[in-house]
């Protein structure tokens, strides 16, 4: 009531009677609902209020904008209202504040009105068309559907091996492991090699010749040396475990702390520095062998030597199979990323195009082109690109996809210009076109604008798509690989005159377009025109591609002239972050690959993000609180004085502050790492291997377990388990499959002659040909290697063990303990700390959602409301774009992590990727509209500058509203997402919040439109330069308030598709009875 005494008092001054009536309205379920409306009269122009006798509390009346009937409505201000009348529709009688708005002096005032009804089935099948393709493929339903689709994969794959270079990769890996074979099956040499001759052809296998050279040689080296790391600590644990009688009693004990204790470490170390990842599996192999593999209380240094010299003759036999069979000089990788990104930017200049798919093209090119240049520096290559020119080359691409990314393609905004032709030089098949009598009469803007820039547009279009072509070409030339990838021959590689020729079209068309600026028909202001912000969006990005073009053209023509032979490149990738990364090869053998590059980049993200979350902005409020800053409270000589402005400041600066050098601050940060995956992982592996490694250093089962090999159930296990993904149904059925067929295949190799070795060398032949490529090339490895595996072992200890034992025997024992460590390793993943892609889909796109939130308020606070002498220079653009490019790959990642979601079996009900796919797209969506503000906002200088202390304090409130509004939606429906649980039934609403900015905004608009008419009526006609600059800055004014509207509409479709996935509160009222 005493709010209500407070409006009353402010509604009813002395000298101003007004009338204030009540009356209820029905809700929306027919219940009475008492609504307050307050009516007053207006005051003539020649009366005052008495302000002095009126008491506002925390209202204040309207700006005039809206109260004002003779202003006429800003054509931009207008365009953006009819944006947001579709959205609402619905609330639209419950906006109208009549003449009143509550000032709430740096709070947040939240509009809460009825959910709006939305296009539920039309949302859904847009959604449905954003699946990736792995959802659209048919289920198979019976054994004939599998059996036509594993014949379908077969043929793919020959097709794959005798079409491509996978068929010399494939081998090579093949000649190397089928050398070391054949050197097992001789018996003198077995002999030689010892108890554990098969080790040799283990290290062919683990680290295969399938690689490039530098590659290879790297791998050599750190499987040596991880080798003699394991052996090593093995020798200790066997020489403290036999030094001393007490010691001989319990040397179970001993070897199990020894290899608890390495097992734990190298665990950590692999799950955080992946450049070690072949180190580590070979320590870990190793050390399973010293502690394992014929123990007792005395132990000769024979067995060392027993491992390590069959494993150095296996890696010397790939490395000089690599190096002499078919070299791969590691320039390859980089010459096809090259290829394939310049064939999807071609593809952006061909007319008409379907802009989604591209997008999502033009995107993962841009990240693949990244990962590629890391590929390349990461190791020892022969290559003639030198690293800063491969540099270069990829950040100019990275620069043509960014330009390009930002047009805005229709496929009718030339009536259809045509797909260029395949030819190397064309004219264009669209003359310059004449209008019609009717329409030199009545002349239509847009028509003037296509009739006068469609020939130049066209002859611009046709000219970058010849440039991406013979840029294209020159690459390919000179990585000495374009005869196997292409281009064809047909495509010339003069990379001079087609740069002649896009200056000449840069500049015909720059001419024509000046021609453009002061033309009688097209009008003063673009804002009301949106046809025309359309064509000019269009031809703006165009143009900017074209300079981006240009500067490729150019980099590419130094690398002609210099005429680059081919060297040996060292290793340039920084060390510190070599130690996170390794080559393409070892991460496709290593598995997980989606769930790897998904984590990496989200640990990417998180560190840059770190830099804007841990940055709070202290807004320019009205009453400034010299407190905070009380250094700038009487600076009289700063620029900026008396003019308020926003400060950015540590989020630990006003919260006493954290002292990150403090003892017990790193002591707490050591605790808290402890706590991560890596310890997680470390514990699940050492767990296992310890609990399945028992019976070796146990009395009663040790005999078993050395005459049946069961130590390599704790190799499988180490070899299986990965640091994040475990596998779900059908990888356990398809490794215990590879892992049971190999061991049955190594038995009846041996039996099927009766140990003839000719007849074992051609049926490995045919056994492993298939494995090895399920293994280096397919996208299932660790099926494939414990199939290598199973079979090697088997196989040669057939030979070494049939006098003694029979060979079925050995096959299904040894068979048995391979079988073991498979199960034991995906049902331990599955127990403990699973990895589950629906669950790490759902909290990724609550963390995308949340840097959404974070990337729009450094925008708005960047680039948007700055304040004078603090306009974003080239260092903020560079830094927004680096940000971009992460944000641009981590929906990427999110694509591909969405993939997962189709192998996973969910017992409680199907998984419905459709709400997942239409939030992916809503959030990129709302990404792409953040660039677009930022873009734009470079073209421009905001009005709220413009007009300074005028501006800001009557729009501060209203400006606050609608940035808060999208930030508290953000956050809502991220932390729902985070934690599953319901979105609240009632949201803020950004609409109402934005058209309440744009009503503040409009009576300025028009002010400074009036001006700037009587400002052209005094200073007479703008020159060329200027009048471009000025369409420019309106028609990206345009733009940029469109794009701040679309982002309202996507919070809604963010809000529906968060509801479809996490539920919505409800009520549940119970009614009782008196």
């Amino acid at each position: 009531m005493a709010r209500d005494d407070e409006i009353s008092a402010a509604t009813n001054p002395p000298g101003n009677p007004a009338l204030s009536k009540v009356s209820n309205q029905n809700s929306h379920r027919g219940r009475r609902r008492a609504f307050r409306q307050v009516t007053v009269e207006e005051a003539n122009s020649h009366q005052e209020y008495a302000t002095n006798d009126i008491y506002l509390g925390s209202y204040n009346r309207t700006s005039p904008a809206r109260q004002s009937a003779e202003i006429e409505p800003s054509p931009r201000a207008s365009v953006s209202h009819v944006q947001l009348e579709p959205l609402l529709d619905e609330i639209d009688g419950q906006l109208d504040a009549f003449g009143f708005d509550e000032q709430r002096d740096g709070y947040f005032d939240a509009h809460f009105f009825r959910p709006v009804n939305q296009d539920h089935d039309g949302m859904m099948r847009r959604a449905q068309e954003t699946l990736p393709d792995v959802f659209h493929r048919p289920k198979l339903n019976s054994m004939a559907q599998i059996f036509w689709r594993q014949l379908e994969l077969l043929t793919a794959a020959w097709k794959e091996i005798t079409t491509s270079r996978s068929g010399i990769r494939l081998l090579r890996s093949f000649l190397g492991f089928f050398i070391a074979y054949i050197i097992c099956l001789i018996p003198n040499a077995r002999c030689w090699l010892g108890k554990y001759s098969y080790i040799m052809v283990v290290s062919t296998i683990i680290n295969h010749s399938g690689r490039a050279a530098g590659s290879q040689i790297d791998g050599a080296i750190l499987t040596t040396l991880g080798t003699a790391v394991g052996l090593g600590w093995g020798s200790l644990a066997l020489y403290v475990s036999t030094s001393t009688l007490p010691a001989r009693a319990g040397y179970g004990g001993v070897l199990a702390t020894f290899l608890i204790l390495f097992t734990a470490a190298i665990c950590w170390i692999r799950s955080i520095f992946l450049r070690f990842y072949q180190a580590i599996l070979c320590a870990g192999i190793a050390i399973s062998y010293a502690c394992l593999a014929d123990t007792s209380k005395s132990v000769g240094w024979a067995k060392v030597s027993a491992y390590i010299i069959p494993w150095a003759l296996g890696q010397a036999i790939n490395l000089v199979v690599c190096l002499l069979v078919f070299p791969a000089s590691g320039t390859r990788a980089l010459a096809l990323s090259f290829h394939l990104s310049l064939g999807t930017i071609k593809q952006a200049f061909e007319l008409p195009q379907n802009s989604i798919m591209l997008k999502r093209q033009l995107a993962w090119h841009f990240v693949d082109l990244s990962q590629a240049i890391r590929d390349f520096t990461i190791d020892l290559s022969v290559s003639p690109f030198h690293a800063d020119d491969a540099r270069s080359l990829r950040n100019l691409m990275q620069g043509v996809i960014r330009s390009v990314l930002a047009m805005k393609v229709q496929v009718d905004l030339f009536n259809h210009v045509g797909e260029p032709t395949q030819t190397s030089q064309r004219s264009s098949e669209f003359g310059r076109t004449r209008m019609t009598p009717t329409q030199e009469s009545n002349p239509d803007p847009a028509q003037v604008i296509r009739a006068t820039l469609r020939w130049p547009m066209q002859e611009l279009l046709n000219v970058l798509w010849e440039s991406i072509c013979r840029v294209d070409a020159a690459l390919m030339d000179i990585s000495g690989h374009r005869k196997y990838s292409g281009p064809s021959t047909s495509v010339s590689s003069d990379v001079g005159q087609i740069l002649e020729d896009l200056r000449i079209k840069m500049t015909q068309f720059d001419d024509v377009d000046d021609s453009l600026i002061g033309h009688p028909v097209l009008p003063n202001t673009y804002s009301d025109h949106p046809e025309l912000v359309e064509l000019f969006l269009f031809i703006h990005p165009l143009r900017h591609s074209a300079s981006k073009v240009l500067l490729l053209l150019e980099k590419v023509l130094d690398l002609q002239r210099k005429k680059p032979v081919w060297n040996i490149q060292l290793p340039s990738y920084p060390f510190r972050k070599s130690l996170l990364r390794t080559n393409a090869q070892v991460r496709h053998d290593r598995g997980g690959l989606t769930a790897g590059f998904y984590f990496r980049t989200k640990y990417q993200l998180e560190a840059a993000m770190e830099g804007l979350q841990d940055r709070n902005c202290v807004p320019a409020t009205l009453h400034r609180d010299n407190s905070l800053f009380p250094d700038d409270a009487n600076n009289e000589t700063s620029p900026r004085h008396g003019k308020p402005e926003n400060k950015m400041v540590p989020t630990d600066w006003y919260i006493g502050g954290v002292n990150h050098t403090m003892f017990r601050y790193k002591l707490w940060a050591v605790l808290h790492r402890l706590q991560g995956v890596e310890s997680r992982y470390a514990l699940k592996v050492t767990l296992v291997t310890t609990l399945i490694a028992i019976p070796a250093w146990l009395p009663q089962s040790k005999d078993w377990w050395d005459q049946d090999g069961s130590w390599w159930a704790v190799v499988t296990i180490w070899i299986m388990m990965h640091p994040r993904v475990g596998g779900n149904i059908q990888d356990l059925f398809v490794r215990t499959l590879c892992a049971a067929l190999g061991a049955v295949w190594g038995g009846l190799a041996y039996g099927a002659g009766g140990g003839n070795p000719y007849v074992t060398a051609v049926l490995a032949a045919l056994f492993m040909i298939p494995m090895l490529y399920r293994f280096t090339i397919s996208s299932h490895p660790r099926s494939g290697i414990i199939g290598c595996i199973s079979f090697t072992v088997v196989s040669i200890s057939a030979y070494r063990d049939a006098d003694m034992l029979p060979v079925s025997y050995i096959a299904w024992t040894r068979g048995t303990a391979f079988i073991v460590g498979v199960v034991a390793s995906v049902s331990t993943n599955w127990v403990l700390w699973p990895f589950v892609a629906r669950h790490e889909l759902r909290k990724s796109l609550a963390t995308m959602m949340l840097y959404s939130a974070v990337l729009y308020r450094a925008v708005v606070a960047r680039y948007i409301y700055y304040g004078e002498g603090n306009e974003p220079g080239q260092e903020d653009v560079l830094r927004s774009e680096i940000l971009e490019g992460r944000l641009r790959e981590g929906f990427v990642r999110i694509r591909q992590l969405m993939e997962l979601t189709s192998h996973e079996i969910r017992l409680r009900a199907p998984f419905d990727p459709v709400p997942y796919s239409g939030l992916i797209q809503a959030s990129e969506k709302f990404f792409g509209h953040l660039i677009d503000v930022r873009q734009s906002s470079l073209y421009f200088q905001p009005s709220m500058l413009a007009h300074g202390a005028t501006l800001t304090p009557a729009i501060i409130a209203a400006r606050r509203d609608a940035i808060a509004t999208i930030l508290m939606n953000l956050y809502t429906l991220a932390g729902a997402l985070r934690s599953d649980r319901p979105v609240p039934r009632y949201l803020p609403s950004a609409a109402a919040s934005r058209r309440r900015l744009l009503d503040r905004m409009e009576h300025f608009e028009v002010e400074q439109a009036k001006e700037a008419r009587e400002s052209k009526a005094v200073h007479g006609v703008e020159g060329t330069e200027t009048g471009r600059k000025r369409r420019w800055a309106d028609v990206y004014h345009y733009a940029y308030s469109s794009a701040l509207t679309d982002i309202v509409e996507n919070v809604q479709e963010l809000e529906f598709f968060t509801k479809k996935i996490c539920g919505e509160v409800g009520f549940n009222l119970k009614l009782q009875d008196d």
